[in-house]
């Protein structure tokens, strides 16, 4: 392991707004993320994969009311996004350290308001399936933890991984679908307020669009 990332899980340890395998809130905070962390009844948004927590970060600026925890298992891109939303006197972030198959052991059923997938891996090989994070195992997941009328958001620059996704959402009952192949010159653009990651930064100045969808849980 390199110094930089010595450090950086060093970081993690010592963090409050991070909770990892070793803390006490990792085995207790399943249903108690409003209680015991936040310490307010705001709604909760989750944003998965946040890598560098990008993501979560603005959107947390964007929304002081409502909390927001980013998901990730790499330690060294978690530390990242602790030490920006520390620099930014951010109170409502949170990040998880987890793999997301476990979601169910952190969140309690109807706990999260709000679902966020930002350019994950597209695993484009039918045997790498079962690990796209709009399969239905983790669709799934993600309603188990969902309020009633959740919001679940996808954003990606594969088309391939957009068009299985539209099929599998509306496969397992998410309703009320908005979406389009061109988020940027979309009237859904509003919706993700002009906030990129760095991948998206990235795809977006070599000339893709982007694809977004919105959908809320169903009953069903």
């Amino acid at each position: 392991m390199t110094r930089r990332k010595t450090h950086r899980f060093l970081h993690n340890a010592e963090s409050k707004n991070v909770v990892e395998a070793g803390k006490p809130l990792y085995k207790t905070i399943r249903g108690r993320w409003r209680q015991d962390y936040f310490g307010n009844d705001n709604p909760i948004v989750v944003e998965l994969a946040c890598g560098k927590g990008e993501y979560t970060i603005g959107l947390a600026q964007a929304f002081p009311d409502t909390n927001f925890i980013g998901v990730d298992i790499k330690g060294d891109r978690i530390a990242r996004g602790s030490k920006a939303a520390q620099n930014l006197a951010l109170t409502n972030v949170a990040f998880l350290r987890t793999d997301i198959n476990y979601l169910a052991d952190f969140f309690a059923p109807a706990e999260v308001n709000e679902i966020w997938i930002t350019f994950p891996d597209p695993q484009p090989r039918p045997r790498q399936e079962k690990h796209r994070l709009t399969h239905p195992r983790f669709l799934s997941l993600y309603r188990s933890i969902l309020a009633e009328d959740g919001l679940l958001h996808l954003k990606t620059d594969n088309p391939e991984l957009f068009e299985y996704s539209l099929e599998k959402v509306r496969e397992f009952s998410f309703v009320n679908l908005q979406y389009t192949t061109d988020l940027y010159n979309s009237q859904l653009n509003i919706i993700h307020l002009g906030i990129k990651t760095k991948y998206e930064e990235i795809f977006y100045n070599k000339g893709f669009t982007i694809n977004y969808l919105q959908c809320k849980k169903g009953k069903g």
